[in-house]
């Protein structure tokens, strides 16, 4: 087995092989392993006022956040009640918050929430407790760390292409050079994004990544260059931005093609003159920090189209990794399959860990993937939940529409397209929200991205946004 992180090893991309086919490189894992006590735990980040502070999570159970002293997670700012939220844990469902009936209020995607009102949110999400920012943190962060080191477990890449990518992403994770990743969603963007914040000298210090389609301009700006007291209403204090929190680390923008053109000119004077201004302040403070940009969007078509500033792009453009979609990396998905069935029986804590049959493999091979990885490793969890025995057959993977056009027929020999109850409870759900997709997403508990991957692999067609009259919303 080869080092990748030895310069003498074996060339992933495969020079000198006269075959012309990649070595089997181990290379530190992409992708989540199975839960281990220390790495299972999920983290919250905390930015109230000049104050910075990590908090582990458990995996079970009711965190209450509040300035008293008998909570859990405790923040001592004026502007956060005495018990002001509770967050909400269960093994693996997104993690939930609601207000405790706070003065200032408690804030998910700019909307401030009703007292016990509960939402669900992700991983590199952020919220807000009165004018604190939390950011909840994933337990992959702890996972890239640690495979950085050397501790973590490996993963083999077969395909000559992504070998390739992981080379070139471990050669300039060393340099502190702007990286935009491109594909479409799911392909791995925002894990090749840790991997590569992982590798490089600032693994020991901050990883943070902001979802710039998540949040409204007013909060993207806060978020990002922080404010100081007074600048808008309920600013009751300072707070530094995310820049700023991240100094000597990683900040990764995801869906950066999203950023509103406002933003986009602040953005770019921050990375030509590495400081920052906050919101409503006047002095600009020098920070270290290396930008990572993700986005599924033809960045050269925006620029083109003028939604997209060039000289940002060039910026953020210092050199781009694109990452191919599953469905051209064939070579890859047995693998990532069985390793899939591996972690969902692990926290299922089933042996022993089912197989996967020849012929469901072989469909697994020719599906077309529209929802790439993440598609992949929903449809193998899913698979092992209802697998009863110890193989996983062509009756527990979803029916869809294969490359040749064909449905997948069941052994009655009829099309059972229709008849899987996922696909209906999708359905449902999109009617009940009158076809509003990121509602329908939340009442299910998943993200909209996922639903939309779901929507692709059922052959849903995505509702059309409603037309808005020219007067107020209610």
């Amino acid at each position: 087995m080869s080092d990748p992180n030895d310069p003498e090893g074996d060339n992933p991309l495969g020079e000198g092989n006269p075959l012309g086919r990649p070595r089997r490189v181990e290379v530190p894992s992409t992708l989540p392993v199975a839960p281990r006590p220390d790495a299972a735990i999920r983290r919250v980040l905390v930015i109230a006022g000049e104050r910075v502070s990590t908090h582990p999570l458990p995996e079970h159970g009711q965190i209450r956040i509040g300035r008293g002293d008998d909570v859990e997670l405790r923040i001592d700012d004026p502007s956060v009640s005495r018990e002001h939220a509770h967050l909400f844990l269960e093994k693996g469902k997104p993690v939930v918050v609601a207000d405790a009936g706070s003065s200032n209020g408690t804030r998910v995607r700019g909307k401030a929430l009703v007292a016990g009102q509960k939402v669900a949110i992700a991983p590199g999400e952020t919220f807000e407790v009165g004018s604190a920012l939390l950011m909840l943190q994933s337990p992959a962060e702890a996972e890239h760390v640690q495979a950085a080191r050397g501790e973590g477990g490996g993963l083999v890449i077969e395909d000559r292409t992504m070998a390739g990518i992981h080379a070139l992403a471990e050669r300039v994770a060393k340099s502190s050079i702007s990286v935009l990743l491109l594909g479409e969603t799911g392909v791995g963007k925002d894990v090749l994004a840790r991997r590569i914040h992982a590798m490089s000298p600032r693994v020991d210090k901050p990883f943070l990544a902001l979802n710039c389609g998540a949040l409204s301009e007013q909060l993207l700006e806060s978020e990002l260059f922080g404010h100081e007291r007074g600048s808008f209403t309920g600013a009751v204090e300072a707070k530094q931005g995310l820049l700023e929190s991240a100094d000597g680390g990683t900040v990764f923008l995801d869906e950066v093609g999203e950023l509103p053109m406002s933003v986009q000119v602040k953005l770019l004077r921050v990375l030509e003159e590495r400081q920052v201004r906050r919101v409503g302040g006047l002095k600009a403070r020098a920070f270290d920090v290396r930008f990572l940009a993700a986005t599924n969007r033809d960045l050269g078509g925006a620029v083109q189209g003028g939604s997209f500033r060039a000289d940002l792009f060039y910026r953020l453009n210092g050199i781009a990794l694109v990452i191919p979609p599953l469905r051209q990396r064939t070579g890859e998905i047995a693998e990532l399959a069985r390793r899939f069935v591996d972690e969902a029986s692990g926290r299922a804590e089933r042996t022993p860990v089912p197989v996967i049959t020849p012929e469901a493999l072989a469909w697994l091979v020719g599906h077309h993937w529209p929802g790439n990885i993440r598609e992949l490793q929903n449809t193998m969890e899913r698979a092992v939940l209802l697998c009863t025995g110890d193989e996983i057959t062509l009756e527990h993977l979803p029916p869809s529409v294969g490359p040749a056009g064909q449905a997948r027929v069941g052994q009655d020999g009829r099309g059972d397209a229709d008849a899987d109850p996922e696909r209906q409870k999708i359905l449902d759900a999109l009617e009940q929200c009158a076809g509003n997709q990121t509602r329908a997403a939340r009442m299910l508990g998943i993200s909209r991205n996922t639903l939309l991957a779901r929507l692709d692999a059922y052959g849903i067609l995505r509702p059309r946004k409603p037309v808005r009259s020219s007067g107020r919303d209610e």
